[in-house]
């Protein structure tokens, strides 16, 4: 099955430090408790994400957006890798979220950046210093997760 998209955006806030082309990928099996997309779930949903398209958006943004980011797709691998190497060969920086607990070597080998983990209500996202999901960068393997967390937040933390 072709890969597919509920959304495009941009956003400043998945990705620290970079501005993102983010593709909201349809057809996710996971099906977490609590997600706040339910909408990327039915797999055939939303509009096709074809080469021609995704390459005509990669030259569109490009010297706005600095990284490319998949919300899912995973279960797209080729399609997904092919998209990666093609976001990289243009100088983005890549990004998947999962809510797996590990990628396939083949995809994680095109990304600059992964956030791995489902969505645990009680633990919270990124921005939670008790949350499960880690962020990622792959070339280090160096957990960013502060990077998510208010530095009120911190200062309170470190001072008790």
């Amino acid at each position: 099955m072709p890969m597919r998209y509920a959304h495009i955006d941009v956003v400043h806030q998945e990705v620290p430090g970079e501005i993102s082309l983010c593709f909201s990928i349809t057809g996710c099996p996971l099906r977490c408790m609590g997600c706040h997309s339910p909408h990327t779930w039915k797999a055939g949903s939303g509009k096709l994400l074809t080469a021609p398209h995704y390459q005509k958006l990669l030259q569109q943004y490009q010297g706005f957006a600095s990284c490319i980011l998949f919300m899912g797709g995973e279960w797209h691998p080729e399609t997904l890798i092919n998209y990666l190497k093609e976001a990289r060969q243009l100088g983005y920086a890549t990004c998947l979220y999962t809510g797996e607990n590990s990628v396939a070597p083949m995809i994680l080998q095109q990304l600059t950046y992964v956030k791995l983990g489902p969505w645990i209500p009680n633990l919270g996202g990124l921005n939670n210093t008790k949350t499960n999901q880690q962020f990622i960068e792959v070339s280090t393997g160096k957990k960013l997760n502060h990077l998510f967390i208010a530095h009120d937040k911190i200062k309170h933390r470190t001072s008790q």
